[in-house]
């Protein structure tokens, strides 16, 4: 099985590529190949500890977007039903960079949006690997609409690099489209929780990232800029990026931290790609709490928090 493989798990990922390769030999009367499967499991939980449970930034920002990460239609097809995608912004075009429809949560009809990114290199092309052009925008706008129109609540999913930059995304209106998201976002009448699920960048992630609660999942990053794209810029070398990363203060902990997301869904050791059901499953109770809760609130008051809430982020206090 070819694996795809992040310079800092190298190690884990050959022994586990030979436990494989152990597990399809016949063990029958052989127990010197059943120890040394069991040594090799040791050494591989060992490693797994070791690697994995104190990541810097710039590892954290690789897993976040593995090329194996579960996206936004994985989720869709595991935990709701009934997913019905729409199509189209009803004034120019189809994106497959943003995907959406109405679907059930268990008994709940809710509103389902989120960026899509591909699982290979077709894929991906197709799909603008995630980076939405203004139509998609427009797109997320409608089904928000929508959403309030049948009292819906909205589920929104992160997982973009940022809005496509191209000359035609400008000039068909780019700036414009994600603004119109924010403003429509910050006064819908339907509850809203947004979840980061890879990456988060820039204006492509807050078009549909407003909401009454927002959260991110343990490995997946939130910010202005790529840490490439900030390294460029400050010091002009793209290969300091694992120090703009550490400048930029963009992990789901660091966001915690400032208190400008609610909470972080776990993850398995090594990324929600190596145990999906689990994700899924941390994901499923954390959805299902905060949208029992949200539920219990008036809509006036509602806004009225989702207002305070909005209002409180970058504010700073001079000593």
């Amino acid at each position: 099985m070819i694996r795809f493989m992040m310079d800092f798990e190298k190690p884990l990922i050959e022994l586990e590529v030979k436990l494989e390769e152990l597990k399809r030999l016949p063990t029958k009367n052989k127990p010197e190949i059943v120890r040394e499967i069991r040594f090799l499991e040791e050494q591989i939980d060992r490693i797994r500890k070791s690697i994995y449970t104190d990541l810097s930034v710039s590892e954290k920002i690789q897993i976040a977007r593995h090329p194996n990460r579960p996206r936004t239609l994985d989720y869709v097809n595991s935990i709701f039903s009934d997913f019905i995608e729409l199509h189209g912004d009803r004034l120019y075009g189809e994106d497959l960079a943003l995907v959406g429809g109405p679907a059930f949560f268990g008994n709940e009809r809710v509103m389902v949006l989120g960026h899509q990114k591909g699982k290979n290199t077709k894929e991906n092309v197709a799909r603008n690997f995630g980076m939405p052009h203004p139509k998609g925008f427009r797109k997320a706008l409608r089904l928000m609409n929508l959403a309030e129109k049948f009292h819906l609540p909205l589920f929104c999913f992160i997982d973009t690099p940022g809005a496509y930059p191209g000359i035609e995304a400008e000039e068909h209106g780019q700036a414009v489209a994600i603004a119109n998201n924010l403003m429509r976002m910050s006064n819908l009448k339907v509850p809203i929780i947004a979840v980061n699920i890879g990456e988060g960048g820039s204006g492509g992630a807050l078009a549909i990232g407003v909401g009454d609660r927002i959260f991110m999942f343990e490995n997946s990053y939130y910010s202005v800029i790529t840490p490439e794209g900030c390294a460029s810029i400050l010091w002009h070398d793209e290969t300091r990026a694992p120090e703009a990363a550490e400048a930029l203060k963009l992990t789901a902990q660091d966001l915690l931290e400032f208190k400008i997301i609610d909470g972080v869904v776990e993850e398995p050791l090594g990324g929600a790609h190596r145990d999906f059901k689990l994700v899924a499953s941390n994901l499923v109770k954390v959805l299902t709490e905060n949208l029992t809760e949200l539920k219990k609130i008036p809509i006036k008051k509602l806004l009225d928090d989702r207002y305070k809430k909005l209002r409180k982020i970058g504010v700073y206090t001079e000593k």
